[in-house]
């Protein structure tokens, strides 16, 4: 097909569809975590980080079952059908009427969607890590030697597959989770969220053994990186045992395995320790780089979503810049750094990767003060907070046991949230036209908030919500301050009956800049008006004044302030860190590639692949370890760290001469085709010497 193997199309068509099973899964994977098995923050981002870090482990087990087992195509298979049953398994699992018994809309055994959930993220982490080292190898079979114009731009193709399953996944599956669903009561959607992955899994490996007859299979060769570390084990061992001073030094370590491994093998085992030994620096980089999926995306949460994004969709911003910087760096940064006479080495240019992602942290954490600053003060222990509001048409006067001063309170005024040690409360007198009236404080409960509503000739003491709603939505209940019973709906939300005087329950209310029309009905009348827009993250209480004809008033009173900071904040962080993955992780596999011996590009992938698991690992090692209550100081150590890091690696970089592996490779077949030659000399001669004795 235009010169290209035909089974080449069903290889791009499952990478397509496996990275858009992978990447949607990962998505909403941190807000499953957090708003479905009603894990803290802290969990979320250890369980999600230690998964990824399983994802970026198994390449290497599925790299030696492929080359010493399998084969390719056997365990591309193998591992897909692994990998479809995972995804399956975590959408049954997010299912909650799987044991929603009751009916009330929360799962009543979290036990069981935990393990179903555990089970079926091993399972991914096996296959996607599994058939990773092994599908665009597989790809690269497909062509014979002389197509390498077509085989480059297979793996052009192959990368763009990547990045259009990654980008496509991060925008439609965050729209699925967001939908409502479920048979007893509706929630977020996330067995469809998580189901739509698996679909695309099956389709993945059905597209795939579609066309197996077309597809070149080769045979297990045995695996190169079993072989060096052979070769490196044995080297060790044999030093150890010559470690006496009567066995000379040899020029470098690797020679002890000379008596066994010829020395091709070890030369070659040499430039690759060279660069191994480079990427110890590297994890930290990718330790702030996965945090893209969870820190960010919690942070995202809590943010002004008024945006054409939701917050587990922010981290396509990622691959949409990734498009856009990588030709303006290639094409237009590095030449004219090149007209400038600058030796930017791709070493130079990792080191300024990790600076320019260390950047990406602190502009994180100014963001996350910003967003700190927005957040209520709750009472601590021994605490309690008071809010009294005047519901009424006459002024009233409010005075605290303890306290010396009046509070005035106008009609319709309230006073905000007053914080007081709950040992020191015993009495608080409301005085107004209508009213004169002493009430106990002895049975409120520390570390909660309550509002004392006055209305007429009477009070009443409602209990406030002590949290801001999460993924940015609101909260809001009515109180009616009617003197008929009036029901109350607001778009579909309908808040039942409301006797005078009385509340309803919070309802939850999506985030949004939309408003709603909010009906009234009496067994007299009915009224309308159109809400006011309440924005992400708050929680309101209305008060029902009047049902006026068709007119509805109402006066609204804040619970918790809405989130102010914008979620297009976040953009210059990702910027950041996008330009900092440009120059470094390009730049990374580049350098690598170069400086490694043609058949050894294999072992220095998988240490590429576990730099990034060591990463992930290292998120869970300091997050756990620093026990920072600030996520900004937080988002500063990381800062920090990296920034160490970086410093470290260009030392290292300034001492590491680059070689050229070809060059290197080609006299080693010099002096084999010199031995050859030389033991084939040998061989005529002893055939002649021996002729000429006969």
């Amino acid at each position: 097909c235009s010169g290209f193997p035909v089974s080449i199309f069903f290889i791009v068509i499952n990478e397509f569809c496996e990275r858009f099973s992978y990447y949607g899964m990962r998505a909403v994977l941190v807000l499953y975590f957090t708003y479905f098995l009603r894990w803290d923050d802290n969990l979320a981002t250890a369980i999600y980080h230690t998964f990824v870090a399983l994802c970026y482990l198994t390449p290497i087990l599925g790299a030696i079952i492929a080359d010493s087992w399998l084969g390719k195509f056997m365990t591309i298979v193998s591992l897909s059908i692994v990998y479809t049953i995972g995804q399956a398994v975590l959408s049954v699992g997010s299912i909650n009427d799987l044991t929603d018994h009751n009916r009330d809309g929360s799962p009543d055994n979290l036990s069981v969607h935990i393990a179903l959930s555990m089970i079926g993220l091993i399972l991914i982490a096996l296959g996607t890590g599994g058939i990773k080292p092994c599908v665009s190898a597989f790809g690269g079979d497909q062509f014979e030697e002389d197509q390498e114009e077509q085989r480059s731009t297979f793996f052009s193709l192959f990368y763009l597959s990547i990045n259009a399953g990654s980008l496509i996944s991060t925008i439609v599956t965050p729209n699925l989770r967001a939908t409502e669903c479920g048979i007893h009561a509706k929630q977020r959607c996330y067995p469809l969220a998580f189901g739509v992955p698996a679909i695309l899994m099956a389709v993945s490996l059905i597209a795939f053994v579609l066309g197996s007859r077309m597809y070149k299979k080769s045979k297990p060769q045995g695996n190169v990186m079993l072989e060096v570390s052979k070769c490196i084990g044995f080297a060790i061992k044999n030093r150890f045992r010559h470690r006496s001073k009567e066995f000379p030094k040899r020029e470098h370590w690797l020679d002890w395995a000379s008596e066994k491994y010829d020395k091709r093998l070890i030369a070659q085992s040499k430039m690759v320790l060279k660069v191994l030994f480079l990427y110890i620096p590297l994890p930290m980089f990718w330790a702030l780089f996965d945090q893209q999926g969870s820190r960010w995306t919690l942070q995202a949460t809590a943010m002004n979503g008024d945006f054409v994004v939701k917050p587990d969709q922010m981290q396509i911003v990622n691959p949409i810049l990734i498009v856009i910087m990588v030709p303006v760096v290639d094409s237009l940064i590095y030449p004219l750094i090149a007209k400038c006479k600058i030796n930017f080495t791709p070493l130079k240019k990792m080191t300024v990767g990790m600076f320019l992602a260390s950047m990406a942290f602190v502009a994180a954490a100014i963001v996350q003060v910003q967003i700190d600053k927005t957040y209520p003060v709750f009472p601590a222990a021994g605490q309690i907070q008071i809010r009294v509001i005047n519901l009424g048409t006459s002024p009233a006067k409010i005075q605290f046991q303890h306290e010396a001063k009046i509070i005035d309170l106008a009609a319709k005024e309230t006073t905000g949230y007053l914080t007081f040690q709950t040992s020191q409360l015993e009495l608080i007198n409301i005085t107004s036209s209508l009213l004169n009236d002493t009430k106990d404080l002895q049975d409120l409960q520390e570390q909660q908030r309550y509002t004392l509503a006055i209305a007429g000739n009477s009070s009443n003491w409602l209990l406030d919500v002590l949290s801001k709603p999460e993924e940015g939505q609101n909260l809001v209940r009515f109180i009616s301050n009617y003197d008929v019973p009036i029901n109350i709906a607001m778009g579909k939300w309908n808040f039942g009956e409301l006797p005078p005087f009385s509340a309803s329950n919070y309802s939850t209310i999506p985030g949004s800049k939309m408003d709603y029309f909010i009906e009234g009905k009496t067994h007299l009348s009915q009224c309308s008006i159109i809400s006011k827009k309440f924005g992400f993250g708050g929680a309101y209480t209305i008060s029902v004044d009047d049902c006026d004809g068709h007119n509805l008033y109402v006066t609204y009173y804040e619970d918790v302030a809405p989130s102010t900071v914008h979620m297009a904040w976040q953009i210059p962080q990702y910027f950041l860190l996008t330009c900092g993955e440009v120059v470094f992780s390009v730049t990374g596999l580049e350098f690598s590639y170069s400086q490694a011996p043609s058949n050894m590009k294999s072992v220095l992938q998988a240490g590429w692949l576990l730099t990034v698991a060591v990463g992930n690992i290292i998120v869970l090692i300091v997050a756990g370890a620093s026990q920072l209550e600030k996520q900004w100081a937080e988002y500063v150590l990381f800062a920090a760290l990296l920034l160490v890091v970086c410093v470290i690696f260009a030392i290292m970089a300034s001492f590491y001469t680059y070689v050229d592996p070809n060059e290197i490779e080609a006299q080693f077949a010099e002096e084999e085709k010199k031995e050859e030659k030389k033991d084939q000399d040998d061989h005529e001669y002893a055939v002649a010497e021996a002729v000429s004795q006969m």
